[in-house]
């Protein structure tokens, strides 16, 4: 089923209801613009924002009182591996974007698991898609968007989670949370930072 997703404060009662209760919304609300420290934007940074996670907490706001009515429902919000630590300058509108989806999906996962519904936090690598293709910095371990599809329909059936890929960016990016802040910026001078504009 395919939503519009109101504005802020759009009651839930108005969103499409003819093929009965949506049992699962995949809020994929998505801008990538890149910027350097020489050319540092306020603007891009307030922009993915309001994309990346207003948008997806506009769904969530709109979903949630017909789920929580019922004790039942999936919301998946997608976020990205580039929110798990700060990489760049090129990644500092998205990369904070996604860090706070990231964190609404942990913030809200048991007290609506305790209610019957399910959340799951999508964190894809590079895939490609026109909003990678127009990025020039190394983008390792790129799959395709029909095998990004695969995979998280996959996660998405087992209801798990976390359903992130691939697992060798993965692992490079866990590694990274666990690191104290010296060893982490060395780390992400060395392997993980595209490099500078």
């Amino acid at each position: 089923m395919s939503v519009t997703v109101p504005k802020p404060g759009t009651s839930s009662e108005a969103l499409p209801s003819s093929l009965g209760p949506i049992d699962l919304a995949v809020l994929n609300a998505g801008i990538w613009e890149t910027m350097s420290s020489r050319q540092f934007s306020a603007a891009k940074a307030a922009h993915s924002i309001t994309v990346n996670y207003q948008g997806t907490a506009n769904g969530v706001e709109a979903l949630l009182p017909a789920m929580l009515e019922r004790g039942g429902g999936h919301i998946a919000m997608v976020a990205s591996i580039a929110g798990y630590r700060g990489l760049s300058p090129a990644t500092a509108a998205y990369g904070p974007s996604k860090a706070a989806v990231i964190n609404l999906a942990e913030t809200l996962r048991n007290d609506l698991a305790a209610r019957g519904i399910a959340i799951s936090l999508i964190s894809p690598g590079y895939v490609e898609t026109a909003m990678t293709s127009a990025s020039k910095f190394p983008m390792p371990f790129t799959i395709s968007a029909d095998d990004a599809a695969q995979r998280i329909i996959r996660g998405l059936r087992k209801r798990k989670f976390e359903v992130a890929f691939p697992w060798q960016l993965v692992a490079l990016m866990k590694v990274a949370r666990l690191l104290p802040y010296p060893m982490f910026f060395w780390y992400a001078r060395t392997f993980l930072a595209p490099p500078r504009r």
